[in-house]
């Protein structure tokens, strides 16, 4: 039983049903990625595993307790952290005032881990005074991820979080975030980005219209002839 999963799961908006009997899970310290072409359903599955899709099939375990019935709120106080692709930050408060708002379920002292988050991404600390609206599309993402580590997840959810940066800002991103998963941080991401994805991950998800298609490490997805020339262009 992996850490996180959500186990044949089915269900969608309204009548018609957008997962299929899918499965995507986690191991703590792991980067798990799902992947696959437009409209597969991925950032469906993510959002059904985090409570914001009701399930008419299918259970959500976390940390070896049943969670399918908790809305996303009561999962972020269990240790489930969600990062958005888009509208990800309030784009008026400063990047401090955004970490701050990341420990709102918070009643300890929380400074050691802004510290934690200004040690992993710098230029957040050199800007912490500056409206979160005024970053670069990458810094924003930076942002949205150190609000997310401000609530001390045991599982960090990220929706295409190099959606719109430059190559250069991805692979920055991407090292972070083996950072984070080394700090023993369950990673589960949704990726456009799916070679350089693949390459960081322990385990991929290669999803087509809602269903499982491949599930396997990262390397050998990448070793697949099928996968390569179907979903990694050759």
């Amino acid at each position: 039983m992996s850490f996180l999963i959500g186990e044949n799961m089915t269900g969608g908006y309204g009548s018609a049903d957008i997962l299929h009997d899918c499965t995507i899970g986690v191991e703590q310290g792991e980067i798990a990625v799902i992947v696959g072409p437009n409209g597969a359903g991925k950032s469906t599955a993510m959002k059904a595993v985090f409570g914001m899709l009701p399930l008419r099939k299918g259970r959500v375990m976390f940390d070896g307790e049943d969670v399918t019935a908790l809305k996303p709120e009561e999962r972020v106080v269990k240790g489930m952290g969600f990062v958005p692709q888009t509208h990800n930050v309030f784009t008026s408060m400063s990047v401090e005032e955004n970490l701050e708002m990341g420990a709102f379920i918070r009643t300890d002292d929380f400074r050691d881990t802004m510290t934690l988050v200004y040690d992993l991404f710098p230029i957040l600390k050199e800007k912490r005074n500056q409206p979160a609206g005024e970053l670069s599309g990458g810094q924003r993402q930076q942002v949205a991820v150190g609000r997310a580590l401000m609530t001390k997840p045991k599982v960090l959810m990220l929706d295409e979080p190099t959606a719109g940066v430059s190559p250069i800002v991805m692979d920055e991103l991407f090292d972070k975030i083996i950072e984070i998963a080394r700090t023993g941080i369950a990673i589960l991401m949704v990726e456009q980005n799916a070679k350089q994805a693949l390459n960081i991950a322990d385990k991929g998800y290669v999803l087509v219209q809602g269903a499982n298609r491949f599930t396997d490490t990262g390397e050998a997805l990448m070793a697949n002839a099928e996968v390569r020339k179907a979903f990694l262009g050759g």
